[in-house]
């Protein structure tokens, strides 16, 4: 059967999981009358509600008798490292790009490491329907990117076509016909080449994406690079090096049909499938013939930059929530994500009750412990941290990242000022249209965490944000951390609303009345520099002498609800969230008043 592999690469939100939904239906891959979910590629909760990819995943449609493979990339380069290995499998990427938002910095992100792999991209503007829409002057500007990304003359000879994926059709002009997305399927299988297909050699395949399934085990993806594979074929796993990690055979052999996966006997070159039998190989390993003593050429998978500390839930609420709270059901949970995500390292400290989990951003590990508190675990996150490195001179080195910075032009200075505070490097300035701007910086990653919530205050919910992992460099000194002190509960019980009421011109409140207290519990933040320990369950005294006055209701603030990544970003190095299936709760490390003390002094002493 003839072939083609593509991968789709766009910005978040810009269309691209929309668009494969109407590819799926016209090519017939969908019954006319069957009931399918919208963004059918976002199959995982977290995605549909974020409206992100985190996961590459692989689809196919049949048009005319060609097998279309189509791989949906994540567009945040917070899971950048399945992206390069995504795009050794396709033969050409079609860019998608907002027709009214132009291409974004995950897309030139992306982008870059396709051209750099020298594959043809096919240029989609899409939603030309909006109001705000500027098809031409996007063109001109994809146009500028690939050439700043150093696209070759035949890169830059780009086809575009016109879209609004949400309406199922695409044209090659803005007058086009605007019916269906036959002109789209025609293009690609124009453009893009058939795989290059040896048969005749032995086997061999690079491992791009892993999973673990329940029933079949570890399963690797990736594109059959020569051969033919057999169900229960003995093969073999080497690692970048060359080194022997496993032998084993090929127990299922799956591929890609629609949105379902179909068991096979045989796969030959070309073909994306995945393969399950293995134990021990992991993305980026070559599964071969025994034959073969060559590994294929692999990217390395991207180091982690930010790491956190999971452990036991040992608040006096413990175990009312969830039903997850040991630490060795902890453990098995974190073991089987590293099984299916590169990206992410666990190591046991020294306690046994706690685990560091390192990864590639706060967006990576809070999605973890969202799907986490979703599956009914109880845990305690502290403050995440940068994982610095030293070079051969002894030199304290630390993760810096490019950020890639979208406001009004009344917003720019307070970004500046709030960037420079973080030690923060501004390289670029530029009018990005209808008034607004974009500046470029470049951030130690420690300045980031916690930062995005004040922006998006500071620039009153208009600005974007995009940042992507650029290099590590000498440590660019202390940064300033919150300015507030918390207001701290003295006592276990629930708040009352006279008592907090009480306490309002203290600071803003993180808990209403009912709210479940305990002593080390934070419940506010103090106006002042300094933690405050505060009575929340104090009610109001009553005396049989009635007062002439009448008693006033008491009308309060509402409280400041914080999201799980707020709340990670929000805590201080002596502080933990809370995280239950219910509740997302901040508190101090130490719960005692007395024992707090006498760390704190011994901190200072040290």
């Amino acid at each position: 059967m003839d072939l083609r592999n593509i991968a789709i690469i766009a910005h978040v939100d810009h269309g691209k999981t929309t668009l494969v939904d109407a590819m799926l239906r016209q090519s017939g891959t969908f019954r006319e009358n069957q009931q399918v979910a919208e963004r059918v590629m976002d199959s995982n909760d977290l995605e549909r509600e974020r409206g992100i990819t985190i996961l590459a995943k692989c689809t196919s449609v049949d048009w005319k008798g060609t097998r279309i493979n189509i791989v949906d990339t994540p567009g945040h380069a917070d899971f950048g490292g399945e992206v390069e290995r995504i795009l050794s499998m396709v033969d050409g990427v079609v860019v998608l790009v907002d027709a009214a938002e132009g291409p974004m910095p995950q897309t030139k992100f992306v982008t870059g490491k396709a051209l750099a792999l020298g594959l043809r991209p096919i240029v989609v503007i899409n939603k030309v329907d909006r109001g705000d829409a500027r098809p031409h002057e996007v063109h001109d500007e994809v146009f500028d990117l690939f050439a700043a990304l150093d696209a070759n003359d035949e890169q830059l000879d780009f086809p575009t076509m016109f879209a609004v994926g949400r309406d199922g059709w695409a044209d090659d002009s803005l007058e086009g016909p605007r019916k269906d997305l036959t002109a789209l399927f025609e293009l690609i299988m124009r453009h893009v080449p058939p795989p290059k297909r040896d048969v005749e050699a032995p086997f061999s395949m690079l491992a791009t994406t892993l999973e673990a399934d329940p029933y079949l085990g570890r399963i690797l993806t990736g594109r059959i690079h020569t051969g033919k594979i057999k169900v229960n074929q003995a093969i073999k796993a080497l690692s970048r090096e060359g080194e022997l990690i496993e032998q084993f055979r090929a127990q299922k052999i799956l591929a890609f049909r629609g949105v379902e996966r179909v068991a096979l006997e045989e796969a030959e070159a070309g073909d994306i499938v995945a393969i399950s039998g293995m134990t021990k190989p992991t993305v980026a390993d070559t599964l071969c013939a025994l034959e073969v003593t060559e590994p294929l050429k692999a990217q390395p998978i991207d180091p982690p930059t930010l790491a956190m500390t999971f452990s036991v839930n040992d608040s006096p609420l413990a175990g009312t929530e969830g039903d997850k709270v040991t630490s060795r059901v902890i453990q098995a949970r974190l073991m089987r994500e590293t099984e299916s995500n590169v990206a992410i390292r666990v190591r046991m400290t020294e306690g046994n009750d706690a685990f560091e989990v390192s990864g590639r951003g706060e967006l990576q590990l809070g999605v973890l412990i969202e799907t986490m508190r979703r599956e009914g675990f109880e845990l305690s996150i502290s403050r995440p941290r940068v994982l610095f490195k030293t070079d051969e001179n002894g030199q304290r080195l630390e993760p810096i990242e490019e950020v890639f910075v979208d406001v009004d032009e009344e917003y720019s200075g307070v970004v500046v000022e709030k960037m420079t505070l973080r030690k923060a490097e501004l390289t670029g300035m530029r009018p990005s249209g209808g008034g607004k701007v974009r500046l470029t910086f470049l951030a130690p990653s420690r300045g980031l965490i916690g930062y995005h919530g004040e922006f998006l205050t500071d620039t009153r919910g208009t600005g974007l944000m995009n940042r992507m992992f650029h290099d590590y460099a000498p440590y660019k000194g202390p940064i300033e951390g919150r300015r507030n002190g918390v207001l701290i509960s003295n006592g276990t019980g629930e708040a009352v609303a006279y008592a907090l009421w009480n306490l309002e011109d203290r600071g803003p409140m993180f808990i209403h009345p009912q709210t479940k207290v305990y002593e080390g519990m934070i419940i506010g933040e103090h106006s002042r520099g300094n933690d405050l320990e505060v009575n929340v369950l104090k009610g109001k005294q009553l005396t049989n002498v009635r007062a002439s006055g009448k008693d006033e209701a008491v009308k309060l603030t509402p409280p400041r609800r914080m999201s799980l990544e707020q709340a990670i970003a929000y805590i201080e190095d002596d502080e933990l969230v809370e995280v239950t299936p219910k509740s997302i709760r901040l508190r101090k490390q130490i719960l005692d008043p007395n024992e707090r003390k006498k760390a704190s002094r011994a901190a200072k002493a040290s």
